[in-house]
């Protein structure tokens, strides 16, 4: 294979294995179970190198262990599961190759250092909030002083990509409480710092008890929010997506590829790919997948010239954003719609060009679904627009 033929691809491999649900999680992961660990390992690396020859033109760059809580997998497993990575694909000699890990299983500095010299070099810990009664609160199994000594430990294995995950809008969080978190987290001198507003969301204990909760409202996370957007910004953290900043050369290169519509193949049950110009989910069954079942709940064959809505609502969740040449080169559309559009929320703040992009500022991404949810909308007229004149025999562009 010539690196120049090389399409580049990430690979998500989800490790649905925790020790505990937290209050507030729906992703799919079962509480720590020890017994499936082997046959799930197992089952991924056959799914591994099932896939592997659907990906001979292709050079990995990013691998991504998530879930759940990979770290709980244990490092013998990891390492196992990564050199079928190594032996099945083309993997980049830079490739960024992530471990989500909780405080409480991250392992120690002997740990983390076999991993590293396994080829992680990327380390993401849930850290969540500093607070150990917000932390109780919401069930996460750890403590602020496990996280300080995780940080220590990845840093003693001399890891030297590492990333925090934050939550803001937790139940009865003060703003108070919100810039201690910050702090807190900025004085562990991480890369990169990702900064989620809680969802409450269905199905969930904690939406079973939402109604006896004291949760921060609308306005309340918005403030904290951009309270976080200053913050960071003047200790060097570039904001790059609505919820990612990093210090400069450490974006996340595997999420990246999401809002940027490259290439990614997920593995293990309920992961999700784009892969080939089809998106695709597996089933979230973990038993079916161990047993070599490779179940679908969902399936979608989309051309390249079809996913001008992609483009419009991922580009928008960046800070790079959206461009008119770029949109009209690639799609073969009038971009001058969607331009008119966000110039009049230019005039209220919510987005600024620069140059021929333009993207939304902090503000914007405050109401990034209703600025979104309007431009698709613009696009769909538009379209319907010249769908008409065509039908009329009409080709103008204009």
């Amino acid at each position: 294979m010539k690196k120049e033929t090389a399409q580049p691809l990430g690979l998500y491999l989800h490790i649905p294995f925790c020790r505990k649900k937290c209050d507030y999680c729906d992703f799919y992961s079962l509480a720590h179970s020890e017994e499936k660990m082997d046959g799930y390992t197992a089952a991924l690396i056959r799914h591994l190198e099932e896939v592997a020859p659907r990906a001979e033109k292709h050079a990995v760059d990013t691998v991504y262990f998530g879930g759940g809580t990979p770290s709980y997998l244990g490092a013998k497993r990891l390492v196992k599961i990564l050199r079928t990575v190594e032996k099945q694909y083309h993997l980049t000699r830079d490739a960024e190759i992530t471990l989500e890990a909780n405080p409480d299983s991250a392992g120690d500095s002997r740990t983390l250092r076999s991993l590293r010299r396994a080829g992680f070099n990327r380390l993401s810990l849930g850290v969540q909030s500093t607070d150990d009664a917000l932390l109780q609160a919401v069930g996460r199994p750890h403590t602020f002083e496990q996280a300080r000594l995780a940080v220590e430990a990845a840093r003693s294995a001399k890891i030297a990509n590492l990333s925090l995950d934050l939550i803001y809008g937790l139940p009865s969080q003060t703003m108070e409480q919100w810039r201690q978190t910050l702090s807190d987290a900025v004085a562990l001198a991480p890369e990169h710092l990702s900064c989620y507003g809680l969802k409450v969301e269905e199905g969930t204990p904690l939406y079973a008890r939402r109604d006896s909760e004291t949760l921060p409202d609308d306005d309340a996370q918005a403030d904290m929010y951009l309270y976080a957007v200053a913050y960071l910004a003047e200790r060097g953290y570039a904001q790059y997506e609505i919820s990612n900043f990093a210090k400069a050369g450490y974006e996340s290169r595997h999420n990246l590829k999401y809002w940027t519509l490259q290439e990614y193949a997920g593995f293990g049950p309920g992961s999700h790919s784009d892969f080939g110009g089809v998106r695709f989910a597996y089933a979230k069954d973990l038993d079916a997948y161990i047993r070599g079942e490779l179940r679908l709940s969902e399936q979608q064959d989309i051309p390249p010239r079809d996913r001008d809505t992609e483009y419009l609502m991922l580009g928008l969740r960046t800070v790079r954003g959206i461009g008119a040449k770029e949109f009209e080169n690639r799609f073969r559309q009038r971009f001058a719609p969607l331009e008119a559009l966000l110039e009049m929320y230019e005039t209220q703040g919510w987005c600024v060009r620069e140059g021929d992009f333009w993207h939304l500022t902090p503000k914007g991404f405050l109401v990034s679904n209703q600025i979104i949810g309007n431009v698709l909308d613009a696009l769909s007229a538009d379209k319907a627009r010249r769908l008409a004149l065509a039908a009329r025999g009409d080709f103008r562009i204009v």
